[in-house]
């Protein structure tokens, strides 16, 4: 089964992005629980939720997955910035709990010059605090491109983050594997699919991938760029990514694309994606 979906507005609720995700032929989707910049999140309206899972329950969605704010930093070197991902990260969390059984994700942030040997410890302290809030979700690691100063550009470090977290069972802490970011930080996912998916079982475990950032990429591989990219039209290529959602190991993983589009271009690009997708 391909979930596959995108990122959609939250302004309207749950059931609008589910209706919506119907509309574009998804069965999953992406969402901000707040402003992608921070700031308050609005009061989840129960009816709302009911109806949503009674329409994801009738279209046979796959499990949701919320992006926490750009500006969640749990290891930056100013301590008012990691109190804020620790609030944020808490209370997104606690929301996540109407809708349980879904994921949560986060970038693991930047360093900032103090480097990677101080940062992880910092991540995994706040992790370990916000963790007991989510009772019944999934939070999972994004790969990132490795620009700046960013943790999580190899398995390496996301490994080490989970292996140090004191609630990491698989079905608690995972990764969400973005393909731009992947192919940029140098995992050559065009001609050694198969050996980038066999290290990073071999490092994280495929067992912990739950969810895919479907992109192409603007910049070439090992770039260290975070350019996302319309499917076909970047450095990465429609017959890569296509190859990708059908690799046996990856089948049943909830997929979002983070193309730069709106609703009718992620209209086109799920419709290619369905009509080359060969699992069943």
């Amino acid at each position: 089964m391909l979930y596959l979906g995108c990122h959609l507005s939250s302004a309207a609720g749950f059931a609008a992005m589910g209706k919506t995700a119907v509309q574009l032929n998804a069965n999953t989707f992406q969402f901000f629980l707040r402003n992608p910049r921070g700031g308050a999140a609005k009061d989840i309206n129960p009816d709302d939720v009911r109806e949503f899972l009674a329409l994801a329950a009738a279209h046979g969605f796959g499990k949701i997955l919320a992006h926490a704010p750009y500006t969640l930093n749990p290891c930056s070197k100013d301590a008012s910035i990691r109190e804020f991902a620790r609030n944020v990260f808490a209370d997104d969390l606690r929301r996540m709990e109407n809708i349980p059984g879904n994921l949560y994700n986060f970038h693991p942030g930047s360093h900032v010059g103090q480097g990677v040997e101080k940062a992880i410890p910092e991540i995994v302290e706040i992790l370990d605090e916000v963790m007991p809030e989510a009772k019944h979700t999934t939070v999972l690691l994004e790969t990132m491109s490795g620009k700046g100063s960013e943790v999580g550009a190899t398995f390496e470090e996301l490994a080490e983050i989970i292996s140090r977290a004191r609630d990491n069972a698989p079905e608690r802490l995972g990764v969400c594997l973005d393909t731009c970011h992947v192919y940029s930080a140098g995992y050559d996912i065009v001609n050694r699919l198969d050996d980038v998916l066999e290290k990073f079982d071999r490092i994280i475990g495929l067992n912990r991938l739950h969810a895919i950032h479907l992109n192409d990429s603007m910049t070439e591989f090992a770039s260290h760029k975070d350019r996302h990219e319309r499917l076909g039209q970047g450095t990465i290529g429609k017959e890569a990514l296509i190859r990708l959602i059908n690799h046996p190991a990856l089948k049943s993983v909830p997929v979002n694309l983070e193309t730069p589009n709106e609703l009718p271009g992620y209209a086109e690009e799920i419709a290619l994606l369905r009509q080359n997708y060969t699992l069943g």
